[in-house]
């Protein structure tokens, strides 16, 4: 993974990695996963004045990014955008606990291959937002992270049977790291926010508070614990009754999305009510059931997986397959906010 460390105002944090970027000849031009057609520039363009209403700040990061590159920033909305809006692409798994003693929220992240040496870490201290750190396959937005009050959030994306202008997966992901520093915030911030795809978001929070947001362009549900449990898991598929009609089709890959869904509730429902960071760990590394046993040779793979420590502000990650590589914690983050 690419590491980067980001301060100052949104615009600076963007001119500064667009900049690096260029500096190691890398322009962006499009994207690798999906062709940039005039539908998604048009998408794009209908977007901007939801994102200048909503959330200015990664707008003018965006135009740092772009005046960094030497680009127009049009290009980098196109690419932005629309992702997560049009083509199922990113396979992810998810789940949280809280049982009275450990907070814990995991996320494995499965994509291509063929570009893991493009995906990203980052951590983020901006004016005016928490501080955060995150991992991305997509630049400024954010697929998994906890900000400084303890706020974890973690995407996986659904089949988009509808989309409308506005705040993409990843971008809703950014947002709720950056401005909210409770789930129950988290929640809020979602009810109001204009959506753009469909996704769950898990979240946990310090407080011990857990759930998994089902959510697109229409409508919302909220998935917490069950009655007798303290765990909650997703993969890219929609459980609620509510989200039903929204669901991935049959006939669309979604890398054996209910196998790995299984694999994780299975996991936390027979452990019981004592979840440590090793157990977690072992879920998330196929110990329990198939969840990252991937063939690498067909371009998809676990590509990392992280597991945030909501009560004691804490990261571990694997740069790579947990079913291959040890967690590490990262200790690099320095919180502002103190407590």
């Amino acid at each position: 993974m690419v590491h980067g460390r980001f301060h100052g105002t949104h615009y600076e944090a963007g001119f500064k990695y667009g900049s690096l970027l260029k500096k190691h000849g890398v322009i962006i031009h499009g994207s690798p996963t999906f062709t940039i057609t005039n539908e998604l520039k048009e998408f794009a363009r209908d977007c901007i004045p939801v994102y200048r209403q909503v959330y200015p700040e990664v707008l003018a990061e965006i135009q740092g990014m772009a005046d960094g590159q030497e680009i127009p920033m049009e290009t980098l909305c196109s690419l932005l955008f629309p992702m997560y809006c049009f083509q199922p692409e990113n396979h992810c798994t998810a789940f949280a606990v809280s049982d009275g003693e450990n907070i814990l929220l995991g996320k494995n992240s499965d994509f291509l291959v063929s570009i893991e040496k493009l995906y990203m870490n980052c951590l983020y201290a901006l004016d005016g937002v928490y501080a955060f750190g995150g991992n991305t396959t997509a630049f400024i937005q954010m697929e998994d992270g906890m900000n400084e009050r303890g706020l974890a959030a973690a995407l996986t994306f659904l089949y988009p049977h509808i989309h409308k202008p506005g705040l993409n997966a990843g971008m809703l992901t950014r947002y709720l790291l950056e401005k909210c520093a409770t789930t129950d915030e988290a929640i809020a911030a979602l009810k109001k926010l204009p959506i753009a795809s469909a996704q769950t978001i898990t979240l946990a929070d310090r407080t011990g508070k857990i759930a998994v947001v089902e959510c697109n362009s229409e409508r919302l549900a909220v998935i917490e614990p069950k009655r007798g449990e303290c765990f909650v898991a997703t993969a890219n598929c929609f459980n609620s009754e509510a989200m039903k009609e929204f669901r991935t089709p049959p006939d669309i890959g979604s890398w054996r999305s209910e196998d790995r869904y299984e694999t994780a509730r299975d996991a936390l429902a027979m452990r019981g009510s004592s979840y440590s960071l090793e157990f977690c760990e072992e879920v998330l590394a196929g110990k329990y059931g198939f969840i990252c046993q991937y063939d690498r040779r067909k371009n998809a793979d676990t590509v990392w997986s992280a597991i945030y420590d909501a009560k004691n502000l804490r990261f571990y990650r694997v740069e790579g397959n947990p079913s291959r590589r040890p967690f590490a914690e990262d200790t690099r983050m320095k919180f502002r906010v103190p407590g």
